[in-house]
């Protein structure tokens, strides 16, 4: 797989859950471990080299095909992309959705150097695959990316973060970010994605989820 991972940025403040989440609790849809912590991140200043070396890593246009150094490796991602697409099937429904999401999920992931098992427990943490997630700080999309970050690091369009591609991009970016500043340790990258560094709800949560989304070939 292709992709150079970016390093070093900011990081959040409160959590929040996102608008679409409480409904569906009262509905009985979510369990417990379902529902949603979004986070509000707070803007400040980037150095010029790290706004530089961000904003290149999520201006790569490369589409999301994955590319494979051996047979074996390519039958492994299809091996993965069957098993995740029976587990995603009923937040999707649509089988062509299914697979466009997670072939995009595993190229962002894989790009950016991120465990694409993590990647999927945070999306289910921070929006349960809803795609037009809302939270009431105004972070948006899948990995719920505040508009701000289309100003520092792309053309200020933050209606683009409801876009697939741009929302995950956008979102293992900034992950990768906060493993690079947090020295690897995913614990305090968590926390510092959610707004909620040193507290172990919100990593707690994606580490639960992270584990219905861990691939083990039999």
């Amino acid at each position: 797989m292709k992709g150079a991972a970016p390093s070093t940025l900011l990081h959040t403040s409160v959590s929040r859950r996102t608008l679409l989440l409480p409904s569906l609790v009262g509905l009985g849809m979510l369990s417990i471990q379902e529902q949603a912590w979004a986070g509000g991140q707070i803007e400040e200043p980037l150095m010029d080299s790290v706004r530089s070396a961000l904003s290149s890593a999520v201006r790569n246009a490369a589409p999301p095909v994955p590319e494979f150094s051996s047979t074996e490796a390519r039958l492994h991602y299809l091996r993965w992309l069957g098993a995740m697409s029976e587990r995603l099937k009923k937040k999707k429904t649509d089988l062509e959705t299914r697979k466009e999401f997670l072939q995009t999920a595993w190229y962002e992931s894989k790009r950016a150097g991120l465990d694409v098992a993590l990647v999927l427990g945070l999306i289910q943490v921070e929006s349960n695959f809803r795609k037009y997630a809302v939270s009431v700080v105004g972070a948006r999309g899948y990995m719920q990316v505040m508009p701000f970050w289309t100003r520092a690091l792309g053309d200020g369009d933050a209606g683009k973060l409801f876009h697939m591609q741009t929302n995950l991009r956008f979102g293992c970016v900034i992950l990768r970010h906060y493993l690079d500043r947090e020295k690897g340790d995913v614990f305090l990258a968590l926390g510092r994605y959610n707004g909620s560094r040193g507290k172990p709800q919100y990593p707690d949560a994606v580490f639960a989820n992270k584990r219905l989304w861990e691939f083990v070939p039999s």
